[in-house]
């Protein structure tokens, strides 16, 4: 079976490729979906994270606040890397067992993962290819300050938070840009998908 990885820095339109790949019948899993998992009431994730960050971080149902949390941790390079202790070991963990089933259920198969901390979690080296998804600077920040209502400043600080795009786009075996929208990227994603099937 062949293993992927799919990553790609905030605002890029990786969804948009994760998107496309399943609807090509690509088995994908998607490390957000994980990592919300791996944090739930009643687990060992949540459990350190209040550990770590104290009840203010917990709402009143006993789930985790995830905008106290993001507030807390966008801003101090410290806290995020405690807590991406707590969280990346977890995921992990969680997409190995994955791809342990994906392996018994299609030997030839290709499994693919989507995270976009894949590279700086330190998870990139288990993957047989992995592809970046990128776009030109002036796009991602455009698309980030639509998408989530934030103004110039605080779109650039979100973004200078990860690896740089042009660093990330070094580990990538395969590179998809959607700068040129939607049509272009699948086009790209089914060569792309084409040169992995050989």
């Amino acid at each position: 079976m062949l293993k992927v990885g799919l990553t790609g820095s905030i605002a890029v339109g990786k969804s948009f490729v994760s998107d496309v790949f399943r609807e090509s019948g690509v088995d994908v899993l998607d490390a957000d979906l994980t990592a919300r998992e791996v944090v739930a009431p009643g687990t060992p994730g949540l459990d350190a994270i209040r550990e770590e960050f104290g009840d203010s971080v917990i709402t009143a149902n006993g789930g985790l606040d995830r905008a106290k949390l993001g507030e807390l941790v966008f801003t101090d390079e410290e806290k995020r890397a405690k807590l991406n202790a707590i969280v990346h070991p977890l995921v992990i963990a969680e997409q190995d067992e994955w791809l342990k089933e994906k392996e018994r259920e299609m030997p030839g198969g290709i499994a693919m993962i989507d995270a976009a901390l894949m590279i700086e979690s330190g998870g990139s080296d288990r993957f047989d290819k992995i592809i970046v998804v990128w776009c030109r600077e002036e796009i991602q920040l455009k698309r980030l300050m639509e998408r989530n209502g934030l103004s110039e400043e605080d779109a650039k600080r979100r973004i200078t938070t990860q690896m740089s795009q042009e660093e990330k786009k070094g580990y990538g075996d395969f590179l998809i840009d959607t700068s040129e929208g939607f049509e272009s990227t699948r086009e790209q994603v089914i060569e792309v998908l084409r040169q992995l099937n050989a």
